[in-house]
């Protein structure tokens, strides 16, 4: 299917293109969010302490426990969870499709011994993973995204894998075999280009489940540290007080959730876009 033909096929889908709309505005308020706040992520207001939303003082989503703007903190925060999303999709996309590609293409024991390799670490219990990685590299971004990036391409390796197994039977494949193309060059030249689509689709769920590890990390004490914040950081501090100051769970909760829900609708839509069967 062409360009034309996917982006007729996607723009026609209300889901995934409302879904596009709300990444794009996330993403902006993400990026742009120290340029829109009154106020900066450390300064703290005493006289403030889990204070209400009050938009004339400039405090939109109210103040944390601790005094500071929660609107500024929120869309830090959105910064971090963005970033640790897009980190571990593109690991995901370097080390699962080498990975399950030649796993694929090889085939035999080399893909056998491969895929159990991948079984052992999925195997692995994740949050004694994520201890043992904190105990021996500290608390720090570096240490979400190697902990995160060492678990999310094994997905995708699998996925490469089997489309791989698929692809390496089709006609084109025998005909460049047949005219001396080397493996190397068949692997790369025809198989990995035309595993783009389930590559990207797969890149897009990788994402938001990347981000709501790190929520989970975060909300159990492992994940991002002060002065640093991210939505599950803020989604914790939250759920301590969220009978006292219901603010502090709601607004960073709900950029979380509507992260999440557009993410996945937008996913959606492409599968069903690249779909020629749909």
């Amino acid at each position: 299917m062409t360009a034309d033909g996917i982006g007729r096929r996607l723009s026609g889908n209300p889901m995934a293109m409302g879904g596009a709309l709300i990444l794009a505005l996330i993403v902006l308020l993400a990026l742009f969010g120290p340029y829109l706040s009154v106020h900066a992520i450390d300064e703290v207001f005493w006289d403030r302490i889990s204070a209400p939303p009050d938009v004339a003082a400039g405090f939109y989503f109210g103040t944390d426990a601790n005094g500071r703007d929660l609107f500024a903190r929120t869309l830090a925060g959105g910064r971090v969870s963005l970033l640790v999303g897009l980190s571990a999709s593109l690991i995901s996309l370097v080390i699962g499709v080498a990975y399950g590609a030649v796993a694929g293409y090889l085939g035999g024991r080399v893909d056998s011994l491969m895929m159990r390799i991948v079984d052992i670490l999925y195997s692995l219990p994740f949050v004694f993973f994520v201890i043992l990685l904190t105990v021996y590299m500290g608390r720090s971004l570096s240490t979400i995204f190697i902990t995160i990036g060492a678990v999310v391409w094994l997905d995708m390796a699998r996925i490469v894998r089997g489309q791989t197994l698929a692809l390496k039977q089709r006609e084109f494949v025998e005909a460049a075999r047949a005219f001396g193309a080397t493996d190397r060059r068949i692997l790369w030249r025809h198989i990995v280009p035309n595993l783009w689509g389930p590559v990207i689709i797969s890149m897009l769920l990788v994402i938001p489940d990347a981000i709501l590890t790190e929520s989970f990390l975060s909300f159990l004490g492992l994940g991002v540290q002060e002065p640093n914040t991210s939505w599950g950081v803020l989604i914790g501090d939250g759920a301590q007080n969220m009978i006292e100051a219901p603010w502090l769970l709601l607004f960073p909760g709900a950029f979380l959730a509507l992260t999440l829900l557009a993410f996945n609708f937008f996913g959606d839509g492409l599968r069903d876009a690249l779909d020629p069967r749909g």
